[in-house]
């Protein structure tokens, strides 16, 4: 018996250890991309008509395209752009998911079916219909597919704040509360709030790789950032007519960039999420 709580114990730090490590990796890596790409001049990416075409080397590690432009730098520049719109689309879209999962849960049954109704409407479709059409709607750019994604990304969140507010209120220490004439405020506040954070975070970690990864595909398709904008998607769609040529490096290195650090902040959401509950992070 002893021996299965200290190797239970020893699974729970060695999982703390290493999310820790995740958390703190990732945040060195988009801080690290962030400067670098918010400082980085137009002179690193610029046209060089005399080293066009050129393979990864030493000098340019990830090759130059057709123009002679550093892939490296554009991968950077653009990865820039994913991630600040990335950070802003699953934060606008956590908030909406706590918004409305808390008021599908405290209401009454009208709201709570009108807010299950949503979000079944957008879990029904596939999310880039409805990024494609807001888009589309707003004029495409960042303003569209910052929008597009934030409003499409928030159902999961939502009905996990609805499922653990429901699941509070059933509480002893909560009807005391109610019992002794707490105003719901502070019963939020106490009680409801300190729970509900974790879940917060954990929903918006998970939401920044899918944010960035539907970012980057709606742009590939042409419903996103402007081809002038240097962006992954853009890069990546741009780098597809030149594959025929030789030319693998266009779309390979950028798009492996983009993979890791979607995959990478999956692990960190999901290594977070069986922290707080080791039941639901198996699931």
């Amino acid at each position: 018996m002893e021996n299965n709580v200290t190797l239970n114990e020893s699974k729970i730090f060695n999982l703390r250890t290493k999310t820790l490590a995740e958390i703190i990796i990732g945040t060195i890596v988009i801080l690290g991309v962030l400067c670098i790409g918010m400082a980085m001049d137009e002179s690193a990416y610029a046209v060089d008509f005399a080293n066009r075409g050129l393979a990864p080397s030493f000098a340019h590690p990830f090759g130059t395209d057709w123009l002679g432009r550093d892939m490296l730098a554009r991968t950077v520049k653009g990865m820039t752009t994913s991630i600040q719109i990335g950070l802003f689309a699953s934060l606008i879209s956590s908030i909406i998911a706590i918004i409305l999962g808390t008021l599908a849960a405290t209401k009454g049954k009208k709201t709570d079916a009108f807010i299950l109704w949503l979000i079944d409407l957008f879990q029904g479709k596939p999310h880039l219909v409805f990024l494609m059409f807001v888009s589309i709607l707003l004029g495409k750019g960042v303003k569209g597919i910052l929008i597009g994604v934030a409003i499409t990304h928030w159902t999961s969140l939502a009905r996990i704040i609805r499922a653990e507010i429901l699941s509070l209120k059933t509480n002893q220490y909560i009807l005391a509360a109610e019992k002794f004439g707490v105003t719901k405020l502070d019963i939020a506040v106490k009680h409801l709030l300190p729970h509900l954070l974790p879940q917060f975070f954990v929903g918006l970690i998970l939401l920044f790789p899918h944010a960035i990864l539907h970012e980057a595909g709606l742009t590939f398709l042409g419903f996103g950032i402007p081809p002038e904008q240097p962006a992954v998607g853009v890069i990546l769609s741009e780098s597809m007519r030149y594959l025929t040529m030789g030319m693998w490096w266009l779309a390979v290195y950028p798009g492996l960039f983009l993979l890791v650090i979607v995959l990478f902040f999956d692990a960190v959401g999901n290594g977070i999420k069986k922290m707080i509950d080791p039941k639901t992070g198996q699931e």
